[in-house]
């Protein structure tokens, strides 16, 4: 039978295969190519007991639209494997794993440090996985993929080169409660990951990837770090929500007159401090709330300049709903930013909330840009790495934009 959408699936054949099917009157976008159905978008869910398994679905015609990993207990219902018939067996796992890092190769990643799998991007639907050096650490946020946690882990200590010595099983990220999965975390050998140090883009890191955030570093923001400082040389620096410190540690090692990271989270700061010694670079940091710095009542402080301010901050938008009051977020740290900047400063501004897209971020900008009477001009478009690919029928693929401004 042919794999094309648009194909009508036998009589003989529907009876046998139980599928969900679209609601007649809804406007679902899997009819479009996005890989997610919602539960309140099909006529009736099916049994529990296909939950973690894959089945077909189609459209109000009955004319299948894919074959997708299937969970009842949750909103996102289906998600697409294919436009075909395909198991999730060892043979799919094999092909997609291996493609995934095909894929990164292709593309000149990094083959020591990188993303290898992003999710739907990589027809992995809820599996993120990320390689530093010897160490993989996965991520598994789907009932699907959890029932084959143990062979996509033997493939990957097989297909990965040069074989990796152990895996980080980081499964702790609240969405697996949607799934009806628990929070864990463990390694396969299970021997607890001891933090170590790692070398990323000429800097040495140290690293807790079994107890650090997400997957351990913000694999994302590598090529940002090497853009943002070619503008560092001779300025006064300010990166705000720093983390660990990469953006502040590249600046500075760049030739900045001076670099100041601020965070809120006591960890990463004494981290980012700790970085700092290990590369022998000159930067100082400070556990601040970012809002609070810039509205500080300290006369001082509130008329001290910047000639290049990053701001990085967490995702405001962790929820459609949460949208508006995010922007409202986004439009006051970039306004702040502006507003201290020198003339002819650079400010560095990144979202990595995937419901804020490129119309809502202009918009915060050029209002923010309004507002503290500075005329700015975009020097950069960002986007993230090509390790993170993005799907055009999928929005929710990409999650970070930015720009790089000169403000006058």
């Amino acid at each position: 039978m042919s794999d094309n959408p648009s194909t009508p699936i036998p009589a003989s054949e529907s009876a046998q295969a139980p599928a969900l099917k679209l609601k007649m009157n809804a406007k679902a976008r899997a009819l479009n190519g996005h890989p997610w159905v919602f539960a309140n978008e099909v006529e009736a869910l099916l049994p529990s007991s296909f939950d973690g398994e894959v089945v077909e679905c189609r459209d109000r015609t009955g004319r299948r639209i894919g074959s997708g990993i299937y969970n009842s207990r949750s909103q996102i219902c289906w998600r697409r494997l294919s436009r075909g018939r395909v198991a999730l067996d060892e043979a799919y796992l094999r092909e997609v794993i291996t493609r995934a890092i095909e894929r990164r190769e292709s593309a000149g990643c990094d083959k020591n440090v990188r993303r290898l799998i992003w999710s739907e991007s990589d027809d992995l639907p809820g599996v993120v996985l990320d390689q530093f050096g010897d160490t993989l650490v996965l991520q598994i946020q789907t009932l699907a993929m959890e029932k084959r946690r143990d062979v996509i882990a033997r493939l990957l200590m097989e297909i990965v080169k040069p074989a990796p010595v152990e895996i980080i099983f980081r499964n702790d990220a609240p969405i697996r409660r949607l799934e009806g999965l628990e929070q864990t975390t463990g390694t396969l050998s299970g021997k607890t990951w001891e933090p170590r140090w790692l070398r990323i883009d000429g800097f040495d890191y140290w690293l807790d990837l079994q107890g650090g955030q997400k997957t351990g570093f913000y694999l994302d923001q590598r090529a940002q770090h090497l853009a943002v400082a070619r503008h560092a040389k001779g300025r006064r620096v300010l990166d705000a929500f720093c983390n660990q410190g990469p953006f502040a540690l590249h600046c500075a090692r760049a030739g900045a007159a001076s670099v100041l990271g601020i965070d809120s989270a006591e960890d990463a700061i004494a981290q980012a401090r700790k970085n700092a010694g290990r590369n022998s670079v000159g930067a100082e940091f400070l556990a601040a709330n970012v809002f609070d710095f810039f509205n500080s009542p300290s006369p001082e402080q509130r008329a001290e300049t910047w000639d290049l301010i990053i701001l990085d901050p967490p995702p405001f938008a962790k929820s459609k709903s949460a949208l508006a009051g995010a922007m409202r977020g986004y439009k006051e740290i970039n306004l702040r930013a502006m507003q201290r900047l020198s003339p002819g400063g650079i400010l560095a501004t990144y979202t990595c909330s995937h419901h804020m897209h490129e119309a809502e971020l202009r918009q915060v900008l050029a209002e923010a840009a309004s507002d503290a009477r500075r005329r700015v001009s975009v020097l950069e478009f960002c986007h993230q790495p090509p390790d993170h690919p993005v799907l055009v029928t999928m929005p929710e693929s990409e999650y970070l934009r930015g720009y790089i401004l000169r403000v006058e």
